[in-house]
């Protein structure tokens, strides 16, 4: 196996669709990998596919090595770029020496981890068996993980290939939740002579919900929110209001359709603008294109009642968002966040996604309870919902010490062994198989979970080396 296999197979997959829950495609295709090389190949009844492979001769008294990956990916574009996941192969560019999908999320996030696994099936370098599991739907509830029954694969020894630097050896996760919000609104008719216009808070980074929370990146919601209350001191109507999609992913872009008065709109779209400036300097760093524009719309629907609209502005602003608690054993690990990552209007209804992380249980249950209070506080329904266990770091494991002494010995000196505030389907897999020893690693990743995403070529040569070693010399 080398990293031309590795990528040669990913570029593949960049053309299957594969988005959380329409994972049928990449199902088919993994079975079909499995049967064109006389591979065991067995699904399970959530979708969950498990592809073994002997071992080569004179290993067969290694112990089964479990390498794992999820099948599915988040679907991102950018607001203007007309794509279809479900039908396109993602477009992407080789750059500077990265893969890079400029439009879209990449998908490397996790399908270069079954890129891996797959080159490794088809290797000719002797290894120990393996059992490579491709588990379904892990970015919006790790349905796969939580469907898993006992004995569907037998190893004891399980290696995560959905890490996002290279170098970093995880041994710990958070664990988490999502709490959605619905609030129920009046309309009435929008005043007569009024001027509707759109609202938009765009251009904003993004990025992961775990790994990005503590990069101080705008929220493209909670920016808009910010200005629409600000103008409440003026008159206006609310009419709709849309920002954001997956509950793992930052919001990047948020708009509102409000009315004005005729003869002060132009005075609202010089609030935008000041306010667009306001944006750029706040989020020079982290966000140098984010922006406030505005734009006179058409429009047929009737507003949100003022009151619900009031409450419904408050509210959102109210709500937490970010860091929450820094890890006072581990330097520079974030221990609990919160995300409010969408909001859309459907009729009369306004539904909210949040999500939760933290590394200690209780305090993820007073996060979520955190956000539930201000929503309670407006008279929104609240429910809570797909959480997920953490994973607790175990610093005397075997495939640690295995992991870490391949790497010393490929590069020359120590990876870093770390615990990640995002979500990995370990603390799952520990919790239904306790006899479980565990470590996650992989190439360097930027962007996953929005428009940009793309995979650093150089990583990805030290990664497949880390792995091979590890395969080959596991005992």
């Amino acid at each position: 196996m080398n990293s031309e296999s590795v990528l040669k197979i990913f570029k593949e997959i960049t053309a299957i669709p594969r988005e959380s829950g329409h994972e049928e495609k990449m199902t088919a295709w993994l079975q079909l990998f499995a049967g064109q090389r006389n591979l065991d190949c067995k699904t399970d009844e959530t979708g969950n596919v498990l592809i073994t492979k002997p071992a080569s001769a004179g290993k067969e008294n290694v112990p089964t090595l479990v390498l794992q990956a999820h099948q599915d990916m988040v679907c991102e574009k950018n607001p203007n770029f007309d794509f279809d996941f479900h039908t396109q192969p993602i477009p992407f560019v080789i750059e500077d020496g990265w893969m890079i999908a400029k439009e879209t999320t990449l998908g490397a996030d996790d399908g270069i981890g079954i890129a891996a696994c797959l080159a490794l099936l088809e290797s000719e370098e002797p290894m120990g068996r393996l059992e490579c599991l491709f588990t379904i739907s892990e970015e919006t509830g790790m349905d796969g993980a939580f469907g898993l029954k006992e004995g569907f694969f037998e190893g004891k020894t399980l290696i995560n290939l959905d890490s996002e630097d290279e170098g970093q050896m995880f041994v710990g996760c958070a664990g988490g939740m999502d709490t959605t919000a619905t609030f129920s609104f009046e309309r009435e008719p929008v005043k007569k002579g009024w001027k509707t216009l759109q609202i938009s808070v765009t251009g904003a980074q993004g990025g992961h919900s775990g790994d990005d929370i503590n990069k101080e990146r705008a929220n493209a919601l909670r920016e808009l929110v910010r200005f629409l209350y600000t103008e409440m001191q003026y008159d206006y109507q609310l009419i709709s209001l849309e920002g954001g999609n997956k509950p793992n992913a930052i919001c990047r872009h948020a708009e509102a359709v409000i009315a004005v008065p005729a003869d002060e709109f132009q005075e609202m779209e010089e609030d935008v603008k000041s306010f667009s400036k306001i944006l750029q300097e706040e989020f020079s760093v982290s966000d140098p294109g984010v922006k406030a524009l505005c734009k006179a719309v058409e429009n047929t629907q009737k507003a949100i009642a003022e009151g619900d609209a009031a409450n419904l502005v408050t509210t959102l602003l109210a709500c937490p968002h970010g860091v929450e608690k820094m890890s006072s054993d581990i330097p520079g690990l974030v221990q609990t966040s919160t995300n409010l990552a969408a909001a859309h209007i459907k009729e009369n209804t306004l539904t909210v996604i949040t999500s939760q992380r933290s590394s200690v249980v209780s305090e993820l249950h007073a996060m979520a309870q955190k956000v539930e209070a201000a929503f309670f506080l407006g008279s929104f329904d609240v429910e809570h919902h797909g959480e997920y266990p953490g994973w607790k770091p175990n610093l005397k494991s075997h495939i640690l010490d295995v992991t870490v002494a391949a790497y010393k010995k490929l590069f020359g000196h120590e990876p870093e062994v770390k615990a990640i505030h995002a979500g990995l389907e370990c603390g799952l897999f520990l919790q239904k198989f306790p006899q479980l020893d565990m470590i996650s690693f992989g190439p360097t990743l930027r962007g996953v979970h929005a428009p940009g995403e793309k995979l650093e070529l150089a990583s990805l040569d030290k990664f497949v080396a880390h792995l091979s070693e590890i395969v080959s010399t596991f005992a």
